[in-house]
Formats: C-alpha cells, structure tokens, sequence
C-alpha cells in the first residue's frame, strides 16, 4: 500500500471520528427533552431550534456520506477488495461484520431526506424522522468504529 492511501485513510477515519463525535453531542443536547409535534409547533419562530435541527440532519448525513462514500470504498480497496455500487459495498460490509445490516443503512439513508425536505411541510413526519435517526446513530458509529477497528488490525493506519 503507498503512503498515500496510507494518509487518505488516516484522514477519512479522522473525520469520521470527528463527525461522529459532533453528532453524538448535538444528538445529546437535541433529545434532552422528547421531540414531538408539540416540541416542534413552534419551529417557525424559535430559531435556536431550527438550527439545531439542521446541524443534527446536516451532521447525521455526512456521517452516513462520508462512512459509506468514502471511508467503507477506501477500506475495502486497502483490502484488496473490488468496490461497486454503495448496496454492494454494504453487502461486503455486513458479510465482514462490520455492519450490523445493509438494509438498516439503507433505512437511514431515506430519513435524512426527511428530515432535510419535509420537515418544512409536516411537524409530524419531521418527529418521526427525527427519532428514527436518533435510533440509527448506534449503526453509524459501530460501523465507523468497526472499520477503523478492521484498519487498525491489519496494520493499515
């Protein structure tokens, strides 16, 4: 392996760290309190809450981004594997037991888009994504552990 997929995927399993852990603290300070369509009626006009919102939906989804277009591609071609379409990798991905299930992945895949696109339209829908992904983030951050972990023993970092 050259130096340089050595660094690259000393970078990516830096970042993902880093996402992990912003994710882990506003997901802490964010459901603190339930969130439901009460919590949320008064979105429009709070503010604080809006942000927060969106850095929660912005920090879930680059975390999954970066874990599945980036870092997972970058592992499993320093193993000598042959990376295809995203599904495929996620196939591999739980054939090595580093993901708990292809298919959960793919779940929280479609609740970021709701928490990004309807929220706008529905307190409700948002409620729902939102607590779902707040589920999810126990698969995000073992797989990026597990990776890291399978990095680390086969001494590529």
């Amino acid at each position: 392996m050259t130096n340089d997929v050595t660094l690259r995927l000393q970078f990516l399993v830096r970042v993902v760290g880093k996402e992990s852990h912003y994710l882990l603290q506003t997901s802490h300070r964010l459901f603190s309190q339930p969130i439901n369509t009460q919590f949320l009626a008064d979105l429009d006009s709070n503010i604080a809450l809006s942000e927060q919102l969106d850095a929660f939906a912005s920090r879930f989804g680059r975390l999954q981004d970066n874990i599945g277009d980036k870092l997972l591609p970058a592992v499993l071609t320093a193993l000598g594997e042959k990376t295809g379409p995203v599904l495929d990798n996620l196939n591999k991905a739980e054939k090595y037991g580093w993901l708990q299930s292809a298919e959960s992945w793919l779940l929280a895949r479609q609740l970021r888009n709701k928490m990004v696109h309807e929220y706008i339209e529905d307190p409700a829908i948002l409620a729902e994504a939102l607590n779902s992904a707040h589920g999810f983030i126990p698969l995000l951050t073992q797989f990026a552990d597990q990776l890291t972990k399978a990095l680390n023993e086969r001494k590529l970092i």
